[in-house]
């Protein structure tokens, strides 16, 4: 069966070359693919939806010919839109986005849908930078080109691409991947283009690029140049920001999904609260990870301090990972008997956050633990009155986002003040309190400048720990509860009248009368 093809025409204001773009098709086509053609006329001032609709009546074109016209102008974006939901409404396999203009050449269609036939691209982009000068030679006015390859590099370095230009109109999808991505949130203006290609990027999806003929004629530009390079960047990045949890927009929330607790990263080998546990917990001790995710540093604890390890989570471990025990459960449904057992160490490392009651969660520990004084719990979470935090508040911005402070599984917030005091009232006695650095070299590599932000931070967390810790981590133990307490007086009254070597009289026998006479 030969896959299906969209050729679909964005047209505005075309009335002197749509005709000419139409009978451009090459029919040749049909011997590949089943080749529809959609022409939507986005709401034009002339002719150009009237033309269409002639020349799809006429007969004179090898393949069906819908021309459909909105009502309303829905911008370049918002145009693209409908071509797309088109697509995939009707179970096209690839649409093809074609400039009523006669920008792009038709001609080399065969070309550019060679790769995504093939299998080899999700998406194919036609760019006129790839041959050397032929840009020049096809008209591109001298400020289009040095703009188009200034605005490519700056996105390749945000984006971390190497496309050779990310500007061109001429480009064909695979409709699943558009299935994959939420195209129908981005801009109804110019920089659609630019947003499309952050998303499938973010989506890990494969583009190809194909070298295509240049050609200005005396077509109008509607593009506000120094507007579409403004909107470019922002979107450029606030896609880069969001990558570090600053910002949250849901068009570039579109990466692959992960199973299960998949995307927490293991941070060792720099300051983070998985390296201050680490450097914590002395070899050979009895630990219980709440919250373990996939088990990954309660492996590194089995195999560099040789400890017993014992897990809990709501997802199963990770590929390869074995602990002395593992719970699957869910901890807002309470503590799973295991917790009642005897451990050197109690870890919770950023677990309270995302709980419905924190409060009954301290409440249940502190009365597993008071059963084993020597028992230490290690709790860590974010800081929201880390730094970047105030500084986006006081902007006006509160984003949540998929990882860091403000993750958006979060249901609970916590200052260094608050955290102190939900562990008092739950009687938990604290003995230290440290903040941490952000995990820099998670960002941007451990390198040296991964490596020398993340010390520079540390320092300045040292001298004022509310403001410039990321993260916070507290090690307390449970003091006793009231019941514990009175058998405590019970057994130290026995044994201190037993030192005395006088009889333990009840409360309620009444004392010797004393003798008047005396």
């Amino acid at each position: 069966m030969k896959q299906r093809v969209l050729i679909f025409i964005v047209a505005y204001n075309a009335e002197k070359t749509i005709e000419s773009v139409l009978a451009r098709i090459p029919s040749s086509l049909a011997e590949t693919f089943d080749v529809e053609i959609l022409a939507i006329d986005d709401a034009s001032a002339d002719r150009t939806f009237e033309l269409g609709h002639a020349v799809g009546r006429s007969g004179r074109l090898a393949f069906p010919l819908r021309v459909l016209v909105n009502p309303v102008n829905q911008g370049y974006g918002g145009n693209q839109k409908l071509g797309y939901e088109y697509a995939i409404r009707h179970g096209f396999d690839f649409v093809v986005l074609l400039h009523g203009d006669g920008q792009y050449a038709p001609e080399i269609l065969g070309e550019l849908l060679a790769p995504l036939a093939a299998g080899r691209a999700d998406a194919v982009f036609g760019s006129r930078m790839m041959v050397a000068g032929a840009a020049r030679r096809g008209g591109m006015p001298l400020y289009k080109r040095v703009g188009n390859r200034i605005l490519t590099w700056a996105e390749n370095r945000l984006l971390g691409t190497a496309l050779t230009e990310f500007h061109s109109g001429y480009r064909i999808y695979s409709v699943e991947a558009l299935r994959q991505i939420p195209f129908q949130k981005n801009t109804n203006d110019f920089h659609f283009d630019t947003q499309i290609i952050i998303q499938l990027v973010i989506a890990r999806k494969r583009i190809v690029e194909l070298p295509i003929p240049t050609y200005y004629g005396d077509e109008i530009c509607h593009v506000n140049g120094m507007r579409y390079a403004k909107d470019v960047m922002v979107s450029v990045m606030k896609a880069r920001a969001q990558q570090y949890s600053i910002v949250y927009d849901p068009k570039f929330d579109c990466a692959p999904q992960t199973a299960g607790n998949a995307h927490y990263q293991l941070k060792l080998g720099y300051e983070s609260t998985h390296q201050a546990v680490l450097d914590l917990v002395q070899p050979e001790h009895r630990v219980l990870d709440l919250g373990c995710a996939g088990g990954w540093l309660s492996q590194v604890l089995k195999t560099r301090k040789r400890c017993r390890v014992h897990g809990v989570d709501t997802f199963a471990l990770g590929p390869g990972v074995v602990l002395d025990q593992f719970v699957e459960h869910d901890l807002n449904a309470g503590l799973p008997p295991l917790a009642a057992e005897r451990f050197d160490y109690v870890l919770l490392l950023d677990v309270i956050e995302h709980m419905h009651s924190p409060e009954a969660l301290m409440a249940d520990l502190r009365v597993a633990m008071s059963r084993h004084p020597g028992s230490r719990l290690v709790i860590t979470t974010g800081n929201v009155a880390f730094l970047p935090v105030r500084l986006m508040l006081l902007l006006g911005q509160f984003n949540y986002g998929k990882r860091g402070i403000l993750d958006l599984t979060h249901t609970r917030l916590f200052t260094f003040r608050s955290m102190r005091r939900l562990l008092h009232q739950a009687g938990f006695e604290i003995e230290s309190t440290r903040g941490i650095a952000a995990p820099f070299p998670l960002a941007f590599g451990e390198g040296r400048l991964g490596m020398t932000l993340s010390a520079i931070n540390s320092f300045f967390a040292r001298i004022l720990r509310s403001m410039f810790s990321y993260q916070m981590m507290f090690i307390a133990k449970a003091t006793p509860m009231v019941t514990q307490l009175l058998d405590q007086a019970q057994v130290a009254s026995v044994d201190r009248a037993s030192e005395a070597r006088e009889p333990v009289r009840s409360p309620a026998m009444p004392l010797p009368a004393l003798d008047r006479a005396a």
